[in-house]
């Protein structure tokens, strides 16, 4: 079974043209870097990762600077590393979105290059197929000497091979690209819920409570802070030394 399909790749190696090896690098290009990027997000969103993320978040929404630490320390990873940088300064809305955005090249880690491999596959595919049509062009243009029809479907045969090479590699590189562009959405919406979480902890802790205000008591007639009955009372003294 090795055998065969051994010789299967050769021949169509061989009958692909000098346009299958840029091909047969960008697949294997693309089959290293998705399994890095897969195996990446498979450790960081897996099931366990994500109870833990709101255990912090919750945490950091009341404040208890100790249990997210903890958690974070266990935690460790993506996650943790963004914990233990909102604990370590005051958390302004300026730096939570520094904090979004340092993680963000460590999240789209090699995906322009998978999106150029899904361009660029296809269009060696094309080139290819341009360069098998022109091999068999020429010979049918050789009036000469007598056209061997095999050289001809040999010609054809290149320019069908490489267009198939270059949509394989695009169709099967671009389903497992989406799904990463998924999780990264998902990566990112994790950071901004903890960061915001350390926002609103930070400011219902650090806004001091407001002393509820006394009711206004009513003036009443006699008291000292009315005015009208203390002046007739200065008369009514002056009047009585006089007389």
């Amino acid at each position: 079974m090795i055998e065969f399909i051994t010789e299967t790749f050769r021949d169509l190696i061989s009958r692909g043209g000098v346009v299958m090896w840029p091909l047969l690098a960008l697949s294997l290009l693309s089959v290293t870097l998705l399994f890095e990027r897969c195996w990446f997000y498979i450790r960081i969103n897996r099931p366990g990762k994500v109870s833990r993320v709101r255990a912090m978040a919750r945490s950091l929404r009341l404040n208890d600077r100790a249990g997210a630490k903890a958690i974070a320390q266990v935690e460790g990873g993506l996650y943790g590393d963004v914990v233990l940088r909102l604990l370590s300064e005051p958390v302004t809305e300026a730096a939570a979105m520094d904090v979004v955005e340092s993680q963000r090249p460590r999240l789209e880690r090699f995906m322009p290059t998978l999106s150029t491999i899904i361009t660029v596959a296809p269009m060696l595919g094309i080139l290819g197929t341009v360069l098998g049509i022109i091999s068999s062009f020429e010979l049918l243009s050789d009036q000469a000497a007598t056209v061997d029809p095999r050289s001809v479907s040999q010609g054809i045969a290149e320019a069908l091979i490489t267009t198939a090479a270059g949509l394989v590699i695009a169709i099967f590189t671009l389903f497992p690209y989406n799904s990463l562009r998924a999780q990264i959405d998902r990566s990112l919406s994790a950071i901004e819920s903890l960061t915001w979480a350390a926002v609103s902890g930070q400011d219902a802790d650090g806004e001091p409570p407001v002393p509820p205000t006394p009711p206004d008591k009513p003036d009443t007639p006699g008291s000292p802070q009315h005015p009208s009955s203390t002046a007739p009372a200065k008369t009514d003294t002056i009047s009585t030394h006089q007389s």
